[in-house]
This record gives C-alpha cells, sequence and structure tokens, in this order.
C-alpha cells in the first residue's frame, strides 16, 4: 500500500469512485490504496444461495469445500459470488432482493465500498428457478442460424441483469471429438467453423445485454481420451491449433468475449490451469485478450490434487496465477491465506497479484461497480418495498411469453429429420401408438445444466417453476382425433425388458408407432448425459435397442424419436424405421416443435451438427478425418456414419443449378467468386441450408477430407429461387504448417457447395496462385454466402 498516493479529487470523491477519471487512473489509484489482503479477496469467489424469504445469501456448502466464515471474509472485501440464483430454488425477485441485500453488506464491510461481481450459469437459459429452458447449444447448432442463437442469447442477458446478475458462464466452446463424452450436449457440434460462428453469435447476444461472456473451456477438453471427462488430452499441437483453438479465437476477436474459463484437462502433461504459453502467451500476447481468466471450479486446487504438479495450496496458485488465472471459483481455496503467505515469503511476486487484480478492478469499473452513486437494486425492484419480501414473490417473470416463442422458434429450427420414407407428415390417423421411456417424461427435453435437472432434482416436492408439456400433452392437441395410447416399454437406463410385449401389442393395433427414446440428462453418472455422464459405446442406453427392434419385427410403420444429448447408433433402426426425427434436449417448447414436425405444421429444416454413427463402436470420430481416417480396407472397421454431418431433411425438395466461377484463379492473398442459384421446386415453403466445404487435395501436412467454411439459410415459398454470390478469401484455406505457423498454400482447391458433408451438389475447382503466405490472428475467417432477391419461375 502506497501511503502517499492521491485518493481523492478536488470534490473529495475518491478517485477509484469517480467515473469522470479513466479507468486507468481509478484503478491505479485503488492498487495502491490497498493491503495485499485487500488485494487478493479481489481474486475469488463465495459460493452461496439467495435466500427465498428475500434475506442475505447464505454461503453454499459444498463436499469438496471447507466451510466458509463470510463474517470473517468480508472485511478485506470480495472479489466474486458465485451462483446465487443456480444453487437452490428460489423466487426470482426474492433472489434479487437477498442479492442486493448482500451487495449492500459486502459493500459496507469492506473500505473501498466495492461490490462483488455476481455470476451464474446460463449454457441453456439463465439457470435460475423459473427461468426459461432454451434449447441446448448442440440445438443450437443444428440450426444453423446465429442471428437466432444471438437472439436468444440477448433475453438471457436481459434476464440476468433484471436480477443483479453481471457474469454468465457460457458458451461452451469445446468441439465435439469423441461422441461418448458426457459433455456432448452443452457443445454446438463437431465443426470448429459452426462451432465457432454460433459461439460467437452467442457472445454478441450475451455482451450486447451488459452481461460477460465466460468462454469454456480453454482449451483441449473435448478431447480427453477414450471420450472420459477429465481425462488427459492426446492432441499434437497441429490439432489444438486448427480444431480446438478457432473458436476462441473468433469469439474473442469478433465476439468481443470479457472473460475466459480454462479447461481441466492436461495437454501432453501441461494443466490448461497451469499454462502459461495457452493462457498468457497465446490469449493475451497474441490475440490481444484484456478481460478476466476465471478458473473452472476447483481447477486451481486440482492442480495439487489431480494434476500433481503443486506441493501445497500456495504452490497451485503461484503457477495457476503466473500462468494467467486471475479469480479463483467457485470458493477461496488458494488465492486467499496460501496466496498472501506466499507473497510474503517471496514464493510468489506481488507484482502477480497486482497484474491479476488490475484486470479484475477494471472489469469492476467497466461495469459501474466503482462508481459512487453505485445501487444494488436492479431496475426489476425500483418501488418495490424491500420490508414487505412476501408482496415482491412473483413479482419477475423470467419466462414470459417472448421468451417462449424465441424458445419454440429455435427447437422447431433443430429438429432435424433425418429419414422418411413418406410416412410424414403423419395424416388422418386414427390410431397413434406412443411408445418408449420419453414418451410421457417432461425433463426430457432438458439438459444438465437447465435449472430443473440440475438443482430443482436435490430439491423433491418443489414445482419446476416451468411448463413442461410431455409429448403426449402436445401431440393429443396436435392430432384432436386420434387416439393415443401409451406403452412406456421399458426405461432409459434400467434394462427392463418386461413393458416390451406389451408395447408391440399397442403399436400392432395402430396406425403408426411413435417410440420416443434417447437420455436423461444428470450430472455425474446420475444421468446417460451430462457432466460426468460418460459412455463406453454409443449404443442406446439400457434396453432401448430391444424395444426399438421389437417393433420393427411388427407391420405397423414405426417413426423414431430421438430426446437425446447425444448421437446414437440405431442399429436395424437406420434402414427400417419409416421415418427418423431426431432432437438435442430442445428446452420446454421441445414437444411443441417435434409435434409439429410430425403433423407437418412446420418444415423441418435442422442439420446434423455432429454425426450419427452407424454402429456403436467407432468412436472417436468426426467427418474431419483425413483420407486415413475412412474406410477401406486395410482395417475391419467402417466409421462411415450413418447420417453424415449438416445432413436433414425436408418436406419440400430444392434444386441447386446455374454454378458460376468468376474468379477461378487467385493470389494467396486473394479470393475467389462464385454463384448459384437455389430453387425451391416442392409444394410447400421451406428452408435449404447451403453449406460450403473446402477439399485441398495436396498440403505440405496432412488435411481433413473437407471442411466446413460457410454456410446460410434460405428461405423460399414453391416456384421461388434465389441466387446466392459468394466470396471465399484465401485466408480460409490457410492452416498450421510444419513451422507451426499458419500458412497458405498455392495449388488446386476444390469448393464443395453441398447438402451436407456427405451430400455435394456443386463443386468450382479454383486454383491459389503465386508464393506461399503467412496469416495470424487478423487473417479473414469468413467465407460469405449473400443472398439476391427472390424470383419466381
Amino acid at each position: 500500500m502506497n501511503a502517499n498516493v492521491a485518493v481523492e479529487n478536488t470534490t473529495g470523491i475518491a478517485l477509484w469512485n469517480d467515473p469522470a477519471v479513466s479507468v486507468t487512473a481509478r484503478v491505479d489509484a485503488l492498487i495502491d490504496a490497498m493491503t495485499l489482503e485487500e488485494k487478493t479477496a479481489q481474486l475469488y469467489g463465495v459460493w452461496v444461495g439467495a435466500s427465498d424469504q428475500g434475506g442475505e445469501v447464505a454461503p453454499h456448502q459444498h463436499d469438496m469445500e471447507e466451510a466458509v466464515d463470510l463474517e470473517a471474509l468480508l472485511p478485506t472485501g470480495l472479489g466474486q459470488l458465485t451462483r446465487p440464483f443456480g444453487t437452490v430454488p428460489v423466487d426470482p425477485a426474492l433472489g434479487a432482493l437477498s442479492l442486493a441485500r448482500t451487495q449492500t453488506r459486502i459493500a459496507a464491510t469492506n473500505r473501498f465500498g466495492i461490490p462483488a461481481l455476481a455470476h451464474d450459469e446460463c449454457l441453456a437459459g439463465f439457470a435460475a428457478w423459473g427461468a426459461t429452458a432454451y434449447p441446448v447449444p448442440l440445438s443450437w447448432g443444428a440450426t444453423f442460424d446465429p442471428d437466432v442463437v444471438r437472439r436468444m442469447a440477448g433475453a438471457i442477458g436481459r434476464d440476468m441483469r433484471t436480477v443483479g446478475v453481471h457474469q454468465g458462464l457460457a458458451p461452451v466452446l469445446d468441439v465435439v471429438r469423441d461422441a461418448r463424452w458426457g459433455r456432448v450436449e452443452e457443445t454446438i457440434g463437431e465443426d470448429p467453423y459452426l462451432v465457432g460462428t454460433i459461439g460467437t453469435a452467442y457472445v454478441q447476444g450475451l455482451e450486447s445485454a451488459g452481461i460477460v461472456a465466460t468462454l469454456k473451456h480453454f482449451a483441449g477438453y473435448s478431447a480427453s481420451r477414450a471420450g472420459r471427462n477429465l481425462a488427459p488430452t492426446s492432441m499434437g499441437p497441429r490439432e489444438r491449433a486448427d480444431v480446438l483453438l478457432p473458436p476462441f479465437e473468433m469469439a474473442i476477436l469478433e465476439g468481443g468475449a470479457r472473460s475466459v474459463m480454462n479447461a481441466y484437462t492436461d495437454t501432453d502433461g501441461i494443466p490448461s490451469a497451469a499454462d502459461e504459453e495457452l493462457l498468457t502467451g497465446l490469449l493475451r500476447d497474441t490475440w490481444g485478450f484484456d478481460g478476466t481468466v476465471v478458473a473452472d471450479y476447483f481447477a486451481i486446487a486440482f492442480l495439487k490434487t489431480l494434476h500433481g504438479v503443486a506441493d501445497d495450496w500456495a504452490g497451485a496458485a503461484g503457477s495457476a496465477l503466473r500462468a494467467g488465472i486471475d479469480v479463483e471459483l467457485p470458493n477461496v481455496k488458494t488465492y486467499g491465506a496460501p496466496l498472501t503467505g506466499a507473497v510474503a515469503d517471496g514464493r510468489v511476486p506481488e507484482a502477480l497479484v497486482d497484474r491479476a487484480l488490475r484486470r479484475v478492478l477494471t472489469q469492476k469499473a467497466l461495469l459501474g461497480l466503482l462508481d459512487e452513486d453505485w445501487n444494488p437494486v436492479p431496475a426489476a425492484l425500483d418501488g418495490a418495498d424491500p420490508d414487505d419480501p412476501a408482496a415482491l414473490r412473483g413479482r419477475i417473470d423470467l419466462d414470459g411469453p417472448q421468451n417462449r416463442a424465441l424458445a419454440r422458434t429455435i427447437a422447431e429450427e433443430a429438429v432435424v429429420l433425418l429419414s422418411n420414407d413418406g410416412t410424414l407428415p403423419l395424416d388422418r390417423l386414427r390410431r397413434i401408438a406412443l411408445l418408449g421411456p420419453n414418451a410421457e417424461e417432461p425433463t426430457a427435453v432438458l439438459g444438465c445444466y437447465s435449472f430443473p435437472q440440475h438443482i430443482g432434482v436435490r430439491h423433491p416436492g418443489t414445482p419446476l417453476g416451468i411448463e413442461l408439456p410431455t409429448l403426449r400433452d402436445t401431440l393429443a392437441a396436435e392430432f384432436p382425433d386420434a387416439e393415443i395410447t401409451v406403452a412406456r416399454g421399458t426405461g432409459i437406463d434400467d434394462g427392463d425388458l418386461s413393458g416390451i410385449r406389451e408395447a408391440a401389442r399397442v403399436a400392432g393395433e395402430a396406425d403408426v408407432a411413435l417410440v420416443v427414446l434417447g437420455d436423461r440428462a444428470g450430472l455425474f453418472g446420475r444421468g446417460t448425459s451430462g457432466e460426468g455422464c460418460d459412455v463406453e459405446t454409443l449404443a442406446l442406453p439400457g434396453a432401448q435397442q430391444q424395444l426399438l427392434d421389437a417393433l420393427l419385427d411388427l407391420e405397423t410403420p414405426v417413426v423414431t424419436v430421438l430426446l437425446a444429448g447425444r448421437p446414437y447408433a440405431l442399429g436395424r433402426g437406420v434402414e427400417e424405421s419409416a421415418a427418423i426425427v431426431q432432437s438435442f434436449f430442445p428446452g420446454e417448447e421441445g414437444t411443441h416443435a417435434i409435434a409439429g414436425v410430425l403433423s407437418g405444421r412446420t418444415n423441418p429444416s435442422g442439420r446434423l451438427p455432429v454425426s450419427v454413427p452407424r454402429g456403436p463402436g467407432s468412436q472417436p470420430a468426426t467427418y474431419l478425418g483425413a483420407r486415413l481416417a475412412q474406410a477401406g480396407g486395410v482395417s475391419s472397421i467402417d466409421p462411415t456414419p450413418a447420417f453424415a454431418f449438416g445432413h436433414g431433411l425436408s418436406y419440400t425438395r430444392f434444386d441447386w443449378t446455374d454454378l458460376t466461377v468468376d474468379v477461378r484463379d487467385t493470389p494467396t492473398d486473394g479470393e475467389f467468386t462464385l454463384a448459384l442459384t437455389v430453387r425451391n421446386t416442392g409444394g410447400r415453403s421451406g428452408t435449404e441450408v447451403v453449406q460450403l466445404y473446402l477439399h485441398d487435395p495436396v498440403a505440405s501436412v496432412v488435411q481433413p477430407v473437407q471442411r466446413l467454411v460457410g454456410y446460410t439459410r434460405v428461405d423460399l415459398a414453391p416456384g421461388e429461387a434465389r441466387r446466392l454470390r459468394v466470396t471465399v478469401p484465401a485466408d480460409v484455406a490457410s492452416f498450421t504448417g510444419r513451422d507451426g505457423l499458419r500458412v497458405v498454400e498455392p495449388g488446386r482447391l476444390e469448393l464443395r457447395l453441398a447438402a451436407s458433408s456427405a451430400d455435394q451438389r456443386l463443386t468450382a475447382e479454383v486454383t491459389l496462385t503465386g508464393a506461399e503466405r503467412h496469416v495470424d490472428h487478423t487473417r479473414r475467417l469468413h467465407a460469405t454466402i449473400g443472398q439476391e432477391p427472390v424470383t419466381r419461375v
């Protein structure tokens, strides 16, 4: 602490409280005035739960941490409040009051009047009781629609701001490398360009609402061996640079994300939480990121307990701080007394504490938390009487009509029609057999980070807080004249065979059998999908395949419907189902969306963000494989998927014609231009998803056979056509060369315009000319596909 620092301006306001003073000067003055203990207090959080009576929050006792004495901590300050709404069920208005009262106390207790920054989960909606449960990120990927995801994130952010939250722990930008991993549902897909563009749109939406977006998990988490959660990661620097890092790069450079969370895993023996080259060298020095890096929960302690690269808590703190982690979450463990002790005895330079502190205080200043007129009461409680909590209950609606309409739009766009022999859309049916473990399960549409599945399951008897109609409910509304008979057949993963015969009997008496299969979201083995719910194979859980096979033995047409968190092998179902409808935990409006596709009210437009395997044991495999990763005579294992990345059918037909290539040869710093026409030749309105893949036949290092570099959704009425103009910068052909630098090489390329990675419609053969050219993070990241006005035939 510098006793000679000027702490007040001419008006008597402390410099750090004066918004008229530059943020840099305010932060400098505050750091100079702080003791070491006050500095480190800003670098950790405390896990709390808001009070459902409107009182102050209470520390959350987690089984991985010792109890926290909040009373003893607050005099030196507090950096973050962890999950005030995502810990216990609480009415939103009373939770907002509880948070405001706690913030008042925090600010009043420390010398500088600094409140905490409050963060919460928002993976598929604000993870709070009564908040809208949107589709999971894998469904965002299935939409191929960044605009609708940006709108959703804006709505989520506004809801969070309404109750006083500042930071959201989303999006997940991990690229799927092995679908056996339990957290596939939290990802956007298996292609880095799709993950990057959809994830960046989410960041833009969340940040537009004033919420700090947090990119996770940086980097390599999804590449863990055998799809096991927290397992070591086996990948080379080229896979890391060309597959796993680009989404983070895009979300920082184009999305403006203000926070990053480390991955739990280690890569080649270096844990991400202690990787200075990653968290400082690449993230800050190369990409120019100037926000905060927060620890994934317990990750700093894991340097000692799980990774064995630190001998004690002080060593773990020093390693993480030196690498570039600014904030310890969820609780104080290593950045409290162990860190101050390590600074005092010279093991950790105080300059590292000041570096992290500067980033934290800068973020708080930009959020208005240091301003003299800072008010802990959120706008939603303006005019409310804090002394009458009962009158506040129900005042804040986090699941209003606009939210639900948006949730339905996303769910409808995300439903993927995998196959159809003409049975769909269903029409003039008298008898529907509705079968399977998810037919009448209201929570079958929710992922593991939804509030009901993440927190609500630990509070039995508490209402869900949102409406979750079952598929039976929405089908009854969709087909009011049909007789719907339900038979469960089997459970999700109980292996029970006793109900299969009854399900087959019911199906045999029906006009169509709808069998609803899939997952139950949960955590750490309590579900079949979700964090810690990894699987050995991609066979359907439990006895679901046996149920499906028994139904396929009948004469009744079988429509297979999946409510799942990952893709599954369907055995005979791939060829023998009359139709297959895939959805990935589509959220609270999901069953309405599925019913609409089944009836034909909605024309499906979703596309697969992950490949659907043909067999259960072919992992790890994604469409991004090189030539040696394809099927061939040298191996008895065929990784060819049943349904490829980008696949999805419609109830109408589209023709792709009239390809022209305006610029066929261009220098390695130039661009190609081409055009095509897409025409709706069917009988109803629909949406085609035009996908652009790049194939590099000869390169200095092995390349995937093809990779996505652009896409667009094209909405057309019957008889309508659009001319699409495509611009492809040479930069998008770049990759990491033998010297570790990103390079654009001269040579031949194929630009494949396709309906999926396995359905190439038109191909432009082009050539890059001139000298080899190195590029960096300032390169052009996108091919663009512009749409001319509609014409009619």
